[in-house]
């Protein structure tokens, strides 16, 4: 009898296990059609991952939206920012090998201050910067002197730094000897059998890589080399932003991390042990080494996103249950669908995603801007009007307006745009930055006498706005 009982309970299990499967795989399924045509998404690869196995892959739409070339399997799409996590895998893999200590300043690693004349450059480890809380800006300015500044004493606080990752790896191939395309094809990819995955062009991309597209499904580029630090400058390979790969290769990756492949168990736990908070809005957002981290009732989630502009990734994984979802976009509305995505792949509550802060592809200023697109700017601004008259909830926030008017521009609309940016002025007739938009519209319509009026209005409001100081006298200048 007792036997009989537990083989009931083993079939019950199994049952309930497989129904979750399939009822993740169904919605995925009926779902990521949908919304790829609601946020003009052209292309997509995605993978779900349950109890630390890929079970599921899917490949959609096409490479590029005038040639109809349609995404498979072998497809490859921009990483972005999901390099930074495969990379910081290579560096633990060292600091398992004693060939680098997590705690120990980079500039003795490098033999020299990375040129930067911050003394402070000198209490930059790898730890820090794999928790993003070196003090570096995201990006360095590129301006004259092409100087990389430390914002905030090193270790102080999270701030997100693709200069952080790049400076890490400059140690990484002084230490091995190794270029960080070797580096990391002999220390991560091929061990992991990423086959389709390289930081650098390889010439079977020529056939198989996306193209990037803009919000609207227009063709942009195909982009060899990511802009962005000194390694855009140096060479290809970018360890912050240029792996190219698709969701059945990563998924690799995300599955060695769910189950500790290739590293020690200390150095593992320390990866995903929260190593900085993020904000103290959402006090479970976390960094640890190399990912974001999410401490929730649930458990903790790992997780990025990666953003080129024009390319979009994201992946989220449970280190409790060992169930994840990575998808990659061959758009810049690619994270707009990130949470319904998350809905029917893993379920459960993300902060992360809020903190983020990206407009979701049904948002109000979303559908508003479809709206203008097909029933023209005059009758999509006159409905809006009247329904947030009649329900206040439907109001637009001044950012997103504005966002919505630099679309327009980007998409040469500009009559529309001016619109747009006009509603903005009435609305909030106080604020600077929206009569400094109305102001950048009139100039790139070609109208200087209306920019330069508008311009003078943005800094009356506020005279510390160096960019409507900059183009007024451009605008101004003698002929």
């Amino acid at each position: 009898m007792k036997i009989i009982t537990s083989l009931l309970l083993l079939l019950t299990l199994t049952n309930l296990h497989t129904n979750a499967q399939t009822t993740a795989i169904e919605k995925l399924e009926k779902d990521v059609p949908g919304l790829m045509q609601k946020a003009d998404i052209p292309g997509m690869s995605i993978a779900l991952i349950q109890k630390g196995k890929v079970i599921w892959t899917g490949a959609y739409g096409v490479m590029n939206a005038d040639s109809k070339m349609p995404v498979t399997p072998r497809t490859v799409f921009e990483a972005a920012s999901l390099s930074k996590c495969v990379f910081a895998y290579g560096v633990l893999k060292l600091v398992d090998k004693g060939k680098i200590d997590l705690d120990t300043p980079l500039t003795k690693y490098l033999g020299n201050n990375y040129n930067v004349s911050d003394p402070r450059i000198n209490l930059v480890t790898a730890r820090m910067v794999l928790t993003h809380s070196a003090g570096f800006p995201n990006w360095r300015e590129f301006d004259h002197s092409n100087t990389l500044l430390i914002h905030f004493n090193p270790g102080e606080k999270w701030s997100y730094s693709g200069e952080g990752i790049v400076y890490l790896s400059k140690v990484v191939e002084k230490i091995t000897g190794l270029s960080l395309e070797d580096f990391m094809q002999q220390t991560v990819l091929k061990p992991l059998r990423m086959t389709s995955s390289s930081y650098t062009w390889l010439s079977q991309y020529d056939s198989l890589k996306t193209y990037r597209h803009e919000s609207f499904g227009k063709v942009l580029d195909r982009e060899k080399k990511i802009k962005g630090g000194l390694a855009a400058i140096d060479e290809e390979a970018n360890a912050a932003a240029s792996l190219t790969t698709n969701a059945a290769d990563y998924a690799k990756f995300i599955i060695a991390v769910l189950n500790g492949t290739g590293l020690k168990k200390k150095t593992w736990e320390q990866m995903l042990s929260p190593g900085i908070r993020v904000t103290a809005k959402y006090p479970q957002l976390a960094w640890g080494l190399g990912v974001g981290l999410e401490t929730m009732p649930d458990g903790t989630w790992f997780w990025h996103w990666g953003d080129n502009g024009a390319g979009k990734a994201f992946y989220m994984a449970s280190i409790h249950t060992k169930n994840a979802v990575v998808y990659f976009a061959n758009s810049s509305t690619g994270l707009s669908i990130a949470q319904p995505i998350l809905d029917d792949a893993v379920g459960g509550k993300h902060p992360s995603l809020e903190n983020l802060g990206y407009e979701a592809y049904n948002s109000p200023a979303r559908l508003l801007l479809k709206s203008i697109l097909q029933n023209g700017a005059a009758n999509a601004l006159a409905a809006y009007r009247k329904n947030r008259q009649q329900d206040t909830t439907k109001a637009i926030s001044e950012q997103s307006i504005n966002s919505l008017g630099y679309t327009l521009m980007q998409i040469n609309k500009l009559d529309e745009a001016l619109q747009v940016f006009k509603l903005n002025t009435d609305d909030f007739p106080d604020s600077w930055n929206a009569w400094d938009s109305y102001a950048e519209a009139w100039m790139n319509k070609g109208n200087n006498e209306e920019a330069v009026k508008y311009y003078k209005r943005s800094l009356e409001l506020n005279p510390q706005n160096d960019n409507g100081k900059k183009m007024l006298e451009k605008l101004q200048a003698p002929k």
